[in-house]
C-alpha cells in the first residue's frame, strides 16, 4: 500500500486491489499548490467545492478496483450543513487495512456514526480550523476512532494554503507520537503505530 500527499486535502491510494485518487482540486483554489496529472481506478470527492472535487483533473484507468468501498454522510460544519452543505467520508478497505478520508470534516462525529466507522488503519482527517474541525477537535476525533495511523491534511503550511486556518503544529503538538516525513509518500509499517504522519508537500 502506498498513500502519495499532493497538498490540502488530495491525495493518490495505491493497493494491490486499486487505486483512488481523494479530493482533486481545481486549478487556483488552493494558493500554492498545483496538482499535477493523475490517473487512478476511482475519483472520490467528498464534496462540490472546487477545493475538493477537481475529477477532470483526474484520468480514470478503466480498470475495474476490488477495493470495497463505503461512504458516510456527515457536514460540512456544525450547522448540520446550513453554513456549508453535507460532506461525504469515503472508507476504502484493501489489503486487509480500512484506510479513511474525512473530507472537509466540520463537527464530531456522532457515537453512532464513530461505531458505524468501525476499526480504522489509517486515518485522513483535517486539522487546520475555520472550514473544517480545529486542531483540538480533530484531536479528539482521533482519540474516539483509535487509528493506527493519522496523516493530517487540510492546514497551512510554509508556501502553500489558505492563510485562515492554522498550521498543522496545533494538531501534533496534541498527538502523543510523530514522525515527519521528507516527502510526501508514506509505504505504512504497521508496526509503528499508533502515530501520526506528517508528510511533505509538494509545491506547485
Amino acid at each position: 500500500m502506498k498513500l502519495t500527499w499532493y497538498g490540502h486535502s488530495c491525495f493518490l491510494l495505491e493497493t494491490e486491489q486499486g487505486s483512488a485518487v481523494f479530493d482533486p482540486y481545481a486549478p487556483g483554489t488552493v494558493p500554492g499548490l498545483e496538482l499535477p496529472e493523475l490517473e487512478a481506478d476511482l475519483c472520490l470527492c467528498s464534496h462540490s467545492h472546487g477545493d475538493h472535487n477537481y475529477s477532470q483533473g483526474v484520468r480514470l484507468s478503466g480498470r475495474r478496483p476490488e477495493l470495497k468501498l463505503e461512504e458516510f454522510q456527515c457536514f460540512h460544519d456544525d450547522k448540520q450543513g446550513m453554513l456549508r452543505g453535507k460532506n461525504t467520508m469515503h472508507l476504502v478497505e484493501a489489503e486487509g487495512r480500512r484506510v479513511l478520508h474525512m473530507g472537509d470534516l466540520g463537527h464530531m462525529p456522532e457515537p453512532e456514526l464513530i461505531r458505524a466507522l468501525g476499526r480504522i488503519d489509517l486515518l485522513m482527517i483535517p486539522v487546520g480550523g475555520y472550514y473544517t474541525i480545529d486542531a483540538a477537535l480533530a484531536a479528539a476525533v482521533v482519540r474516539s476512532l483509535e487509528p493506527d495511523l493519522v496523516v493530517p491534511m487540510h492546514y497551512r503550511g510554509e508556501g502553500f494554503g489558505f492563510p485562515v486556518i492554522t498550521g498543522v503544529e496545533d494538531f501534533t503538538e496534541r498527538m502523543d507520537r510523530v514522525k515527519q516525513l521528507y516527502g510526501n509518500v508514506l509505504e505504512p509499517e504497521w508496526k509503528d503505530g499508533p502515530m501520526t504522519v506528517v508528510l511533505s508537500c509538494p509545491l506547485g
